[in-house]
């Protein structure tokens, strides 16, 4: 038979004042640890396995002898179903932390997600883009939600405003806030399903893009204006003309001519070798330069110490504006881009040359994987060819019949 302990008052617990344990009655094994006047707490003393356990109920007097009683009532309940509350407690405080740990916001996981792909992506402007639409759009309806909340309708009102209106955007943003949800679920940050994946969920609700937004290529000038529009083009004089115009010459794409490196020239051979981090399919690829792009390039000033080509005042890369600045200077109703069309129109309607030539001399990838698998050359020697009768059209305005055979 255990000894009987006399039940203490509240008022006999608040003049306790020497250290030690006083158990209090009434609940087996609770006590209060005095250890000066001033810093009391409530323990319950209990046996596990044969084993003395101190439980920890909260300090005195924020407990009162009222409170420290019922809470050592509850704990012995536990005890006699067999669970020892200390570890129920330290388990439910471990997994407080992990749920904790694990709530991280939209706005902080797109961070993450786009700092560990940065290195993976062509540039610095397509995470400047993401960060972009995602601070326009996004942030402000979920950038402070924590990904595990985030369901379907908060993916509509970020998505819905501008689905109509700005259907591109929209959907380039759906695909980031989607790519961003699967790498919080992969990291253990949510569960369930993806509220912004497309198939079999927001197309249900949303109308399809082609239905609300017609794809606009980039306006073209029509190919029997070029050599107009490239004996105006001659007239005018600066670094941008002479960008604009080998652009045309070349039929390349504005980043790959503004970014254009004299160590990228072979000048006797004629050809100019782009890097693959600056091709948009990510390889290689050898242009042939004209004997009118040759001059063209001869022709420019050059600084020792400086590889940009077509260099700005400052030594650095032209702007994106710069080379449309100076077409819209001649015409209003094209782009720079364009001429890229406007030479695929050129040799498919005026020239014999083979598709596959043409394809390769715009650096397009083969959309046909059998194809693309026995498709392992460049077709260099033809392309000479082809971007010899394009100068030569453009400069002199006559339609050339050049097979390339």
């Amino acid at each position: 038979m255990g000894r009987r302990v006399r039940i203490l008052t509240s008022l006999e617990v608040k003049k306790l004042k020497s250290p030690g344990l006083f158990f209090v009655g009434v609940v087996p094994g609770l006590a209060i640890s005095v250890r000066a006047e001033s810093s009391k707490s409530w323990i319950l003393r209990f046996y596990k396995n044969g084993k003395r356990r101190d439980m920890g109920l909260g300090p005195y007097p924020e407990v009162s002898l009222a409170q420290a009683r019922d809470s050592a009532s509850a704990q012995r309940a536990l005890i006699r179903e067999g669970v020892d509350p200390i570890e129920q407690r330290r388990e439910a405080r471990e997994k407080l932390k992990s749920d904790m740990e694990s709530r991280i916001t939209f706005k902080v996981a797109a961070d993450k997600y786009i700092e560990s792909h940065r290195r993976g992506w062509k540039n610095a402007k397509h995470s400047q883009q993401w960060g972009a639409t995602l601070e326009k759009y996004a942030y402000p309806v979920i950038g402070s939600k924590t990904t595990r909340e985030i369901g379907l309708q908060d993916i509509l009102k970020v998505i819905e405003p501008i689905w109509e209106t700005k259907t591109e955007t929209a959907s380039r943003l759906r695909g980031r806030i989607e790519a961003i949800l699967d790498w919080a679920t992969v990291r253990g940050y949510r569960q369930g399903a993806n509220p912004a994946r497309w198939k079999g969920n927001l197309v249900m609700l949303l109308p399809s893009r082609n239905k609300v937004s017609k794809v606009r290529h980039f306006d073209a000038l029509p190919w029997t204006e070029c050599a107009g529009f490239f004996a105006e083009l001659r007239k005018r004089n600066g670094i941008s003309a002479e960008a604009l115009k080998f652009c045309i010459l070349t039929a390349c794409r504005s980043g790959e001519v503004r970014g254009a490196r004299w160590s990228e020239f072979d000048a006797e051979r004629r050809v100019w070798t782009i890097p693959a981090e600056r091709m948009k399919a990510g390889r290689e690829h050898r242009v042939p330069i004209s004997k009118e792009g040759k001059k063209l390039l001869e022709a420019l000033p050059r600084f020792p110490g400086e590889d940009v080509v077509f260099a700005n005042s400052k030594g650095g890369e032209l702007s994106n504006m710069a080379l449309l600045q100076m077409l819209r200077g001649i015409r209003t109703s094209c782009t720079v881009h364009g001429f890229r069309s406007s030479f695929r129109d050129w040799a498919g309607e005026s020239t014999r040359f083979p598709r596959e030539v043409i394809e390769h001399a715009l650096a397009h990838q083969i959309k046909d994987k059998a194809e693309a698998a026995y498709a392992r050359g460049d077709l260099f020697a033809k392309r000479v060819d082809l971007m010899e009768a394009w100068a030569s059209y453009l400069s002199r305005g006559c339609i050339s019949d050049r097979s390339g055979d």
